[in-house]
């Protein structure tokens, strides 16, 4: 309907520019409720197309979008308190709408807010937010389409033609193809380079990755420290990814391999505390965690339940320390699932959740 109603306002090749049949059109929707005929009334009013200027309809006919949530009327309203058109000039009221407008993925609304938080109207100024929301706008251009064509290649098999796009695109920044180029060279599906060079060019993608925000990638590079992939095994750099991932982003797969790890003393101080800490914080942030977690409990205890013996704490024999107390091993959320399926909105390749640190079999 929407691009029924356009093309008078709008005009293309089939159909000649008509303001007259244009504001009869969305004069008839907007009578119906239909929210794209008020949004596109609410523009004729705003620019004085077929009618005389008029800010108070105009603003009034975006409202009624709005109110049915249609996305051009919340961008028109953010535009409208923005410069003062028919209202008091709100920036706050600016950012409201535009916000509103960018989560449905409109790209005016998100360079908007972009240039807002740049220049520091009616928020604080931050140039790393107006660098993502940026990088947001200009990752949904035309080229953008090459990520799923990549995706679709990988799909029939052209591994080789795939990985050529995803890392012209990682180069572009684009950190799902990054993710997916990694993915490629881990999996060694790639015949383009040498098997040797597959893990440490799949450690860069990784790291490019993980600089973009992406957990799954962080977990990942410290995998590679941890087990040597691509470089030397390096038990504290592998504790410190965990740990960017655990804190800042809220991986439960992280938190799992810092407990893990001070379980095992590798990289920190051994502290079965902090080790039950972790297993606790895992099965509390994935809903997928019950098995792997119970028995890294269960381990835990039996661990905890032998030093006690080797110290000789004379409470065990009387039976008056109770090791559930302190190690409780009860079924919590689960933790390790299996492969995901693809997400084919973004074109992401599918990956499963990795073996937990340890001794590789």
């Amino acid at each position: 309907m929407r691009v029924c109603l356009q093309m008078y306002s709008e005009g293309n090749p089939a159909v000649k520019q008509d303001n007259a049949t244009a504001l009869r059109y969305f004069t008839m929707a907007a009578e119906k409720g239909n929210p794209i005929g008020q949004a596109g009334l609410g523009m004729m009013y705003l620019h004085g197309k077929g009618v005389e200027k008029d800010y108070a309809k105009a603003f009034k006919y975006f409202s009624q979008a709005t109110e049915q949530g249609w996305v051009d009327g919340q961008l028109q309203l953010g535009i409208m308190y923005y410069n003062g058109l028919g209202v008091r000039r709100d920036y706050k009221m600016a950012v409201k709408y535009f916000n509103l407008a960018s989560q449905s993925g409109h790209v005016l609304a998100i360079f908007n807010l972009a240039q807002m938080h740049a220049t520091g109207t009616g928020v604080l100024r931050s140039c790393n937010t107006a660098v993502e929301l940026f990088k947001n706008v200009a990752e949904r251009g035309r080229w953008s389409s090459e990520l799923m064509r990549a995706f679709h290649l990988y799909s029939k098999g052209a591994t080789d033609a795939a990985l050529v796009l995803y890392a012209l695109l990682a180069e572009l920044g684009y950190e799902v193809a990054q993710s997916n180029a990694a993915y490629i060279f881990e999996q060694k599906q790639t015949s383009l380079f040498n098997e040797s060079e597959m893990f440490t060019r799949a450690l860069v993608n990784w790291n490019r990755a993980a600089a973009q925000g992406y957990h799954v990638a962080r977990v990942k590079v410290g995998d590679y420290y941890y087990y040597g992939h691509g470089t030397r095994i390096d038990f504290e750099t592998a504790a410190s990814h965990y740990r960017l991932a655990s804190d800042q982003l809220h991986n439960a797969q992280a938190m799992f391999n810092l407990g893990y790890m001070h379980e095992q003393g590798l990289g920190m101080k051994r502290d079965i505390h902090l080790a039950k800490r972790y297993y606790d914080l895992a099965s509390e942030t994935s809903p997928d965690a019950s098995v792997p977690v119970a028995l890294a409990l269960g381990k835990l205890a039996l661990y905890y339940s032998v030093e006690l013996v080797k110290r000789g704490v004379s409470e065990v024999s009387r039976g008056t320390v109770r090791l559930t107390s302190t190690i409780r091993v009860f079924p919590i959320v689960s933790y390790r699932a299996g492969i995901k399926h693809p997400d084919l909105t973004c074109g992401r390749l599918p990956r499963g959740w990795d073996q937990p640190p340890g001794p590789l079999p």
